[in-house]
């Protein structure tokens, strides 16, 4: 009988947490830590600045949170690092859950249609000039209405959907739970936009979740709260989450 304990933590990429999911782990103590990472993104984030062989359009995204990042006073990928060194610290096993991002996005170009592309590309970049206070706005809109929110990015972007969030759930979710056969206490740090979706394929009562919205202190947002009126401002903000 598996009488492991499986913890979620959903985090978002250009916020200043690494605090907040340092203390996390050193509290919940699991014997494991996933993280929604690929060995050639781990190894990036501990030697920035690195060249990159990555296409434009995943280029740009980086950019996108790094800036963002700043705006929020850290940098982009420090609550992952944060959670990897935190497991380091209380001898827990690091696991990379996460889709090497590069064969991720050469797979995502050769299915995407031309015209998804296009939007895709325009949105990227669109991306680049998005404030602090619309990412705020639209973290607030998707906190009240997350399974709309993602049912509208699937309409406009169907293989990005697809490709970088529902696959990506299927993966990372088979990991956790291979982990959690494995490892007794089981706490795995993804991206928040992941959470439910990991939640629903892992079919299971003893999952404690820890949602960004708690972890930064804000209070949930009411359903009846506005969506984004644009493809781009979904995409802006789905892209932090993942």
């Amino acid at each position: 009988m598996n009488f492991s304990m499986i913890i979620i933590l959903g985090v978002g990429h250009v916020f200043d947490i690494a605090s907040q999911v340092r203390a996390i782990i050193e509290q919940e103590h699991p014997d494991a830590v996933c993280v929604e990472l690929d060995p050639a993104r781990y190894q990036a984030l501990l030697n920035p600045g690195g060249r990159s062989n990555a296409r434009f359009t995943y280029r740009l995204l980086a950019s996108m949170q790094k800036r963002l990042a700043h705006q929020y006073g850290g940098e982009g990928g420090s609550e992952m690092l944060a959670a990897t060194k935190a497991a380091q610290e209380i001898h827990a096993e690091v696991l990379l859950i996460d889709a090497d991002a590069n064969l991720l996005f050469r797979r995502l170009y050769s299915e995407m249609p031309m015209k998804e592309k296009l939007k895709l590309s325009m949105s990227a970049v669109a991306s680049l000039f998005i404030s602090r206070r619309r990412m705020e706005k639209e973290l607030d809109q998707f906190q009240g209405n997350e399974d709309v929110y993602l049912a509208e990015m699937g309409e406009q972007f169907p293989t990005l959907k697809r490709v970088l969030l529902d696959e990506r759930n299927e993966l990372m979710a088979k990991r956790i739970d291979q982990a959690a056969a494995v490892y007794p206490n089981v706490l795995a740090v993804v991206g928040d936009g992941h959470v439910e979706g990991i939640i629903h394929l892992l079919d299971r009562d003893d999952i404690k979740v820890y949602r960004l919205r708690d972890i930064r202190g804000q209070p949930k947002a009411s359903s009846a709260r506005q969506l984004p009126s644009n493809a781009q401002a979904r995409f802006h903000y789905e892209q932090t989450l993942q």
